[in-house]
């Protein structure tokens, strides 16, 4: 291949690169984000991740106050953590801080009696789901701090979901409500933010 001819093939990919990162980022949805507290698996973690990429996330909110951060490769999330912000609190109080600062409503997973279905919850307004560890649940220091609680509506035997299975069916009814809404159709980012998330992202 001569260089005129490599060079045509090198603009090509980058425009088509460029392309992709301008659809995707057209379509992420900055008022839905998750809220992950104290899971221990980062096979689960990495599973959340690539759901939320595939739904619009835009960032992923990461509480351990008793479990060491987890280790997540792109390998191991396909790629999904390079393409979004996680960041990492080891306070609730921070977390919460930092979503009620941004207008959140913050909800947590929880098979309760009181606890509305994850498709009553109103996917239109500021949601920050949470979901907590495998075995504990959501820390009973944690939830005074959440604005109110969701479930899954369960049928079996079994009482319990793996939590990137419970956090999969809820984001799809947040997928599901947000396109109705035409949250798709138009770009949900301002502006200052879209360009330097494209400049960001163009050279990744």
């Amino acid at each position: 291949m001569n260089t005129l001819a490599e060079g045509m093939h090198l603009q090509i990919k980058t425009d088509r690169r460029r392309e992709k990162i301008e659809k995707v980022l057209k379509q992420k949805q900055p008022n839905l984000t998750l809220v992950l507290e104290n899971i221990h698996d980062p096979h689960n973690v990495s599973a959340i991740l690539r759901t939320c990429d595939a739904i619009g996330v835009l960032e992923v909110q990461l509480v351990y106050t008793n479990e060491k951060f987890p280790k997540i490769s792109n390998e191991s999330s396909v790629g999904a953590k390079k393409w979004m912000n996680v960041n990492k609190f080891k306070s609730f109080a921070a977390c919460r801080d930092y979503l009620k600062e941004r207008n959140f409503l913050i909800a947590a997973s929880r098979l309760e009696q009181f606890s509305c279905n994850h498709n009553e919850i109103d996917f239109t307004r500021n949601i920050a789901l949470v979901f907590g560890n495998e075995n504990r649940g959501i820390s009973s220091e944690f939830l005074p701090m959440c604005d109110f609680s969701f479930k899954i509506p369960m049928h079996g035997m079994i009482q319990s979901l793996n939590v990137s299975v419970a956090a999969a069916v809820t984001l799809y009814e947040a997928e599901r409500q947000l396109r109705l809404n035409g949250a798709y159709d138009t770009i949900q980012l301002d502006k200052q933010r879209y360009n330097r998330l494209m400049g960001q992202w163009i050279i990744k």
